[in-house]
Formats: structure tokens, sequence, C-alpha cells
């Protein structure tokens, strides 16, 4: 017996309890998504469902690091809702600025394990869900950052995930076809959020300087997450960047 309505969307959020994952899902939940939020911490996934101006935001705490735990996440979406029309892949870690002779395997290890492990095994069990489910299809978003596409100095691992988070986007996109499964890419430079707060005081460019950075309204990304998760699945923005207009990224810096 289903526990909701046929006729309501599904979303997933991972890293659901703050920052972009929970802009994200309060957006998409005001777009009228019935709208998942997952996460390490059962306390802030909380706080997000309880900023929803209605009982649209439903808090599951899962590590997407563990396929055991991905399991019951999925199990537990499906139990409810009996499918999944979104999945926005958000969560993700990064690692201590170093010299690549100096990345601990430990940081690399741990980068790997959320940021493309973790996006992976949440991308497979909602290809599955869209595959199986009637009507067929769905609409899978990747967190790529714009460090998918240029690397910041001392960022191996935190890059190497990121980067490889667009071969991910690109399979997903070529197997999905057939499925009327949908994948995009956004990547996202310098929003304002609390793992941001260093970029308004001074990071490391690739001229050695130190220098501050502008940033942008985070809520800005849980407006374009929800115009790209609106979209008719005959439709797809392949990839999208959306960043403080004048942080070093194109040209020079």
């Amino acid at each position: 017996m289903k526990q909701e309505s046929d006729l309501i969307r599904v979303a997933l959020v991972t890293g659901g309890g703050s920052g972009i994952g929970r802009a994200a899902a309060l957006e998409l939940a005001q777009d009228g998504f019935r709208t998942v939020v997952t996460g390490r911490r059962p306390e802030a996934l909380a706080e997000t469902a309880s900023l929803a101006s209605t009982d649209t935001i439903v808090p599951i705490q899962a590590d997407i690091s563990d396929p055991q735990s991905v399991d019951v996440l999925f199990t537990k979406i499906e139990t409810r809702f009996e499918r999944l029309d979104v999945l926005f892949n958000n969560a993700g870690i990064g690692a201590p600025p170093a010299l690549l002779d100096t990345v601990t395997v430990e940081d690399w290890l741990s980068c790997v394990s959320v940021n493309l492990t973790g996006a992976f095994l949440c991308a497979r069990q909602a290809f599955g869900m869209m595959r199986r489910q009637t009507p067929q299809g769905g609409r899978i978003i990747n967190n790529g950052s714009v460090s998918a596409t240029s690397p910041r100095p001392g960022s191996a691992a935190y890059t190497a995930t990121k980067h490889a988070i667009t071969g991910l986007t690109k399979s997903i996109s070529l197997d999905g076809r057939a499925f009327s499964i949908a994948c995009s890419q956004i990547d996202i430079g310098n929003a304002d959020t609390a793992l941001a707060a260093r970029f308004k005081t001074g990071v490391p460019q690739a001229s050695g300087d130190i220098r501050p950075e502008p940033v942008f309204d985070v809520n800005s990304c849980g407006e374009a997450i929800a115009y790209m998760a609106r979209l008719p699945l005959n439709t797809n923005i392949q990839f999208m960047t959306i960043m403080a207009t004048n942080m070093p990224f194109i040209g020079r810096g």
C-alpha cells in the first residue's frame, strides 16, 4: 500500500543539513517536491526540515560513503514514496591544503569515499529506482564545484574527485537516455556558506598571494537547482556554472 500520494514529486538532497544542500531542499520543497534530506547529523537535518513553511521536508540520517547506509536510505524512500524524481548529489568534504607529496593517504581516501564513491552509490540507487518506477525516469544533479574545471593550489584530493564527478555525470547521461533519466552537473564557485567563510578573509591564489574573494548568496544555488529540477525530462541543462561574478576563475584570475 502506498504511504504517500502517487501524484507527488519526490526529491532527495544529500548533505541537506546545511549550506547548499539546505538551500536546495528549501527551494525544492517550495516548488512542491516532497523532499528528503540526508546526512550524518540528525539535528542539522531536523533544523532544515523545520525551516520549511509546510511539512514537506523529510529528514533521514545516512552516511553516503557507507554502501549499507545508502541501501537503507533508498529502501526507506521507496517504501514511503514508491518513486524518486530528483536526486541532488550534493554532499562533499574538503581536505587541508597541501602540496601533492604532503597529501596524506587518509585525506585522499576520505575525499574519494565521500565525494566520489558516495555520489556513485546514491546515483546507482537512484538510477535503479528511476528505471523501475512508473512513469519511468527522473533527474540526477551532481554538484561538481568549479574545481571540476579549475583547481585551487594544494587541492589534489578534492580536485581529483570533482573532475571525476564530470566523468560520472557524462556516463549517467549516456546510460540514462533509454530510460528518460537526465543527468546534470552544477559547478558552484564561492557560495556564501560556513565552509566558504575563509574566502572573505583570504585564500591562496595561483600567483602565491593570499587574497580575499567575493562570494554570492547561497539561496541563488537553491534557485538554480530547483529550476533544473522542474524542467521536463526531454530537456536537460548538461552543465551549469554559478559563481560570484568577480571571483578569480575566468581567464588568469
